[in-house]
């Protein structure tokens, strides 16, 4: 009776989580398809189905197979990549504030690519100031982001090594790199022309419009492995969820997961801040709602995370375009005005640095 019982409770605890997930996968399926239908150009189901199948007007190809198809593949691959990175800093640092956002990596990649397009010439000029720069050396952009994201990196671990990788060393860590590399935008922005400064305050905002299936291609060369690394190491993150003797003792090589760790989500940031900018909560918020809802089992956290993140980000893009439409918000202003107030009920409702302690 009680190995029946034990079963039955780890079937339930299993399919509880499972439920979880294909919540998240049919929740992208509808929502992208919505974001296919919805934008301040409205495309109906009959044309839609025309166009799958080779029929309709050019002008509605162009925006599905050009704008819509490619920014919500954005905002999938985008919202994998963050949520995913977010949550294996919180495990490898121990550390529930640390995401790429508030560690500064996010604005240490934002440098590195504006770096690249004012100091590199990795871009064009334009008259129109929305569209003033545009990246011609998409390799250069997203190389000089990385190379600036890992320093960053390197930052916060030798602070965790000297001073130990407690929250409020991370925290303190996080805000001094980010001052540093907000900075080293401003001085950017200093000696730039006219045209360049706006260019750079748009880019920013984080805007997944910038996105072309070139550029997809680019991202998923590097976030696909990044996030088949984190899923092959998940049993060593549950390990390290245990702390480091618990880990060691279990046969984990805890320096390199925290160096490889931090270098592969790095990496993947830096390829989504190279290209779309600032896109800040979601790598904080999406992991912190997982775990609530499906407890903190690397086995099924990471997963989860990738599709909420990427249902976030998605659900954040269709409001973006269709809330002041025919005006379209970049969907960094929209991750921050939601992302916020989620974060802040979350700690409400008992998510605190104590528990990671």
């Amino acid at each position: 009776m009680k190995e029946s019982a034990v079963l039955n409770s780890y079937n339930s605890y299993i399919r509880k989580k499972s439920v979880y997930i294909w919540i998240m996968v049919i929740s992208i399926v509808i929502l992208s398809f919505a974001g296919i239908l919805i934008g301040p150009s409205k495309i109906r189901i009959s044309e839609f189905t025309d166009l799958v199948f080779g029929r309709g007007e050019e002008s509605h190809r162009h925006i599905l197979f050009n704008l819509r198809f490619p920014r919500i593949i954005a905002a999938i691959v985008g919202g994998i990549a963050l949520s995913v990175s977010g949550a294996v800093m919180q495990t490898i640092l121990r550390n529930p504030l640390a995401s790429p956002f508030t560690l500064g990596i996010s604005n240490a990649a934002a440098f590195g690519a504006a770096f690249a397009v004012i100091v590199f010439g990795a871009g064009n000029t334009y008259s129109s100031v929305a569209d003033s720069v545009v990246v011609n050396n998409p390799y250069l952009v997203t190389a000089s982001a990385f190379v600036w994201s890992l320093a960053a990196s390197f930052l916060i671990l030798l602070v965790a090594r000297k001073r130990g990788a407690t929250p409020e060393n991370m925290v303190l860590t996080g805000i001094i790199a980010s001052s540093l590399f907000t900075a080293l935008t401003t001085g950017l922005q200093f000696i730039a022309d006219d045209v360049q400064l706006a260019a750079i305050v748009f880019w920013t905002f984080g805007d997944l419009s910038k996105g072309g299936w070139d550029i997809l291609l680019i991202q998923a060369v590097i976030i696909i492995p990044s996030v088949i690394y984190f899923m092959f190491h998940r049993w060593n993150y549950n390990a390290l969820d245990s702390g480091d003797e618990a880990a060691i003792s279990l046969g984990a090589n805890i320096k390199k997961l925290r160096i490889n760790g931090m270098i592969i989500a790095s990496a993947a940031t830096a390829v989504v801040v190279s290209f779309y900018g600032i896109i800040a909560f979601v790598g904080l918020v999406v992991p912190h709602i997982v775990r609530r809802l499906i407890g903190s089992n690397e086995r099924f956290l990471l997963p989860a995370s990738a599709l909420t993140g990427a249902a976030f980000l998605l659900g954040c893009d269709i409001v973006a375009r269709t809330i002041i439409s025919p005006v379209v918000l970049p969907v960094g202003i929209l991750t921050s005005i939601i992302g916020a107030p989620l974060f802040i009920i979350l700690l409400l409702g008992g998510v605190g640095i104590s528990q990671w302690k």
